[in-house]
């Protein structure tokens, strides 16, 4: 529908409301889709290791030193608080220093390490960084080569007055 306007001419096609009305719906299209894009990219899930080929190799060392804890007869038991974590050592572990990695079970940006001090005999202290909630995951460890490991998950029981996340 052309309008015509006094004198007889009619309107270009970019003065009339039909033309643009078509067009809006597929840029309206376009436009959800790059910002869905971007949504996706920017929030990606951490699943998957950047580097999975070297993690991959890595495992049969970490499976000899999980072996080395066990041959040892090496346990331990958690106890997080607010602000801190405590472990209770069983088995020949003697190191001043122990490491604690904590991570998050679905972001890796929010994984941190906590070194352990020797508090007495079989109790190890260190302070958290941030606050942490069950399904989490823990890897302790021996600072130095040939050591062993231990590994484990957060559970609720682990945990006093940590607000949850």
């Amino acid at each position: 529908m052309i309008k015509r306007l006094p004198g007889g001419d009619t309107q270009p096609w970019y003065r009339q409301f039909w033309p643009w009305f078509l067009i809006a719906l597929p840029a309206s299209v376009v436009v959800a889709a790059l910002a869905t894009a971007y949504i996706a990219h920017r929030g990606a899930d951490d699943l998957v290791v950047q580097d999975y080929y070297k993690d991959g190799l890595a495992i049969n060392r970490q499976l000899e030193k999980e072996q080395r804890a066990a041959q040892l007869g090496i346990s331990a038991t958690l106890q997080f608080s607010a602000d801190s974590v405590r472990v209770k050592m069983a088995g020949p572990v003697t190191d001043t220093e122990l490491q604690l990695l904590l991570s998050h079970p679905m972001e890796a940006d929010r994984d941190f390490t906590v070194t352990l001090a020797r508090v007495s005999p079989e109790v190890y202290s260190g302070t958290l960084v941030q606050g942490i909630a069950p399904h989490w995951h823990w890897r302790l460890e021996q600072k130095r080569e040939n050591s062993w490991r231990l590994d484990g998950t957060v559970q609720a029981a682990d945990i006093d007055n940590v607000p949850r996340q």
